[in-house]
């Protein structure tokens, strides 16, 4: 793998993860664009890599906006941790039960990630997102109050959350956001809840791919592939985190100026080029 390669996969993950518009199928057809494996040790640790910067630019990005909205006294801070609890189980409950009944009906037993790199199932991923981003952003939902958001909002926030982790081309951001707009909160308030959702949902992703890649290449344990692994991870990981931070510069701008629309819009243009790389062969 190439610097460059490093380059372009950093940028376009830490952008696409943080927008509305699926890191995941951007990454995956990048990858297949420049004849990657995906399921490969050193592309597995670093896509592992490429995560991390982004939950740290969502971090620093954030960190004064939940100050203000849930660290301003101490039973806003509790009822915050209790709604991110319950949309955290709720995630868990839907993400995990939909796995589970994919591989085992679906699959014949199989892993799910067989799944993410085939482009039917991102084309019709990408078309739902779209149309969710679309409906959120009808004239009616424009000038959605700032409701708070309760723990009845926070549990379907979190059972919409749940239904990206099957799919890969489901974006998690959009289809949070989304769901909060279509439910009156406020655009604010759940672009602050949405993402302090992904920095609860990060680690135990991350810490369950790092598990799956031990577990299929044990030699990665061996300290000098340990470093010749690291030294790519590191380089992708800065790149993703200075392409997060101006994703989510972007995206509030798109947001708070009311052309939310155009991540919709933008989602079902991505769905035919991918359906026509399907139809190439890719």
């Amino acid at each position: 793998m190439t610097f460059l390669q490093i380059l372009i996969l950093g940028l376009v993950q830490g952008t696409a993860e943080l927008l509305p518009v699926s890191s995941s199928a951007h990454v995956i057809v990048v990858e297949k664009l420049m004849g990657l494996d995906p399921s490969s040790p050193e592309m597995t640790f670093l896509l592992v890599m490429l995560h991390t910067g982004t939950m740290f630019a969502v971090i620093t990005y954030f960190w004064r906006t939940w100050r203000t909205l849930y660290l301003s006294s101490q039973s806003i801070f509790l009822a915050t941790m209790k709604n991110v609890a319950i949309a955290t189980l709720a995630t868990g409950l839907i993400g995990l039960g939909l796995k589970a009944i994919i591989e085992r009906f679906f699959l014949d037993g199989g892993d799910i990630e067989l799944l993410f790199a085939k482009l039917p199932v991102i084309v019709a991923s990408l078309l739902v997102a779209g149309g969710l981003i679309l409906a959120s952003s009808r004239p009616t939902r424009r000038n959605a109050t700032d409701t708070e958001i309760s723990s009845r909002i926070a549990g379907i926030v979190g059972l919409a959350q749940g239904l990206c982790l099957p799919f890969r081309g489901l974006s998690r951001s959009g289809t949070t956001i989304s769901t909060g707009l279509m439910l009156r909160v406020g655009r604010r308030q759940i672009e602050a809840f949405s993402f302090a959702l992904a920095v609860v949902l990060t680690p135990p992703v991350l810490c369950r791919t790092v598990l799956r890649l031990l577990k299929a290449h044990p030699e990665v344990k061996e300290p000098s592939h340990m470093v010749a692994l690291l030294k790519p991870g590191l380089a992708g990981a800065a790149c993703s985190f200075v392409a997060g931070l101006l994703a989510l510069w972007l995206l509030s701008r798109m947001l708070e100026s009311g052309r939310w629309k155009g991540f919709g819009y933008y989602c079902l243009g991505f769905a035919a080029f991918v359906a026509g790389l399907a139809w190439a062969g890719y």
